[in-house]
Parts: C-alpha cells; structure tokens; sequence
C-alpha cells in the first residue's frame, strides 16, 4: 500500500513500525523498511515526518550505535498512537505487524553490527568487526588475513556470524 501525502496517517504507521519493532532504529533502516522494501510512505515524505515526530517527542536520538543515530518512540508517542492507531487501515497495519515479526532480527543485527577492511602495506589485509550497542560498542575484534577474498567472505558473513562469535568469544575468556 503506498500512502502519499496524509502527514497524520504517515506519523501514526511511523510510530506503529517503532512499536512493533520494539527496539531503536536509525533513520537508514527506517527508510528501508518504510519507503525501500515496501510502499507504506513515500520516500520523500518520510525524512520531513521523523523530523516532525522529533518535534512532537513522539520519537527521541538515545544516541549512537557507532555509525548513525538511533531513535526510539516516546512515552507521549505510545499514547499518541493508542490514541489513534485505529486510523492506520487494518490490512496496513496486518502486512506491517506480518513484515516486522520475519525481519526484526536482520534490522537489529544490520544496525548492531559493523564491518570494514583494508589492505596493508605488506599486501595482507586487516580485517575490523564491530559489534554496537547505543552507548559504546560491545565488542572489537580486528586481524590479519592473507588476501583480499578471505577478507570479503569475512566481511559479508559479520552480521550472520557476530552473536556466535561473541558467545564462544565470551564463554571462553569468562568461564
């Protein structure tokens, strides 16, 4: 369903997705989910309707996860949509709730985790994985890998991998 130009209507599936996803999101994953994989605000109007739920304290930065700021619906928020939730049509407000429960955990672990590599001056490769929390990250691990492509296969499995890895990271070191 794609919802243009009803301001209310697109504060109130705002807060509905910030509910739903009952953790801090970032404007990058908001935009994502709202405008990007489904049609449920234009994206030209979402931007200016988190600024104005800024304004309002319905949504407020609790700070950063490392690479961009996190933000997490208000107690004024929740009864602003207790309020008036029931204006989000019920089949938006289904294929909002259906679409959250199968990708809540890949927002969180997109947002949580962070990944990044570079070649050093002998030819191998440093490798710098990030878990992130709001306040400070949880976990830094950086190595030394041979090439380039142990490098981007260690890259593009981080965000899968990164809680195994700090568990046994952690029932190692703690135990």
């Amino acid at each position: 369903m794609h919802v243009k130009g009803d301001s209310s209507l697109n504060k109130l599936i705002l807060l509905f997705v910030f509910d739903k996803m009952e953790a801090p999101l970032s404007e990058n994953s908001i935009l994502d989910m709202c405008c990007s994989s489904n049609n449920w605000i234009a994206y030209m109007d979402c931007v200016p309707v988190m600024n104005q739920l800024k304004d309002l304290n319905w949504i407020c930065d609790i700070g950063s996860n490392g690479k961009d700021s996190l933000y997490t619906i208000t107690s004024d928020g929740r009864v602003c949509l207790a309020n008036f939730f029931v204006k989000i049509p019920a089949s938006l407000r289904e294929e909002i709730a259906v679409f959250i429960k199968q990708n809540k955990l890949k927002y969180r672990r997109k947002q949580e985790c962070s990944a990044d590599y570079y070649m050093n001056k002998d030819g191998t490769y440093t490798v710098y994985l990030k878990i992130l929390e709001p306040s400070q990250p949880l976990m830094e691990l950086k190595f030394v890998v041979p090439n380039r492509q142990t490098a981007k296969d260690i890259y593009k499995k981080w965000e899968e991998k990164a809680g195994s890895v700090y568990t046994a990271l952690y029932d190692n070191l703690v135990d």
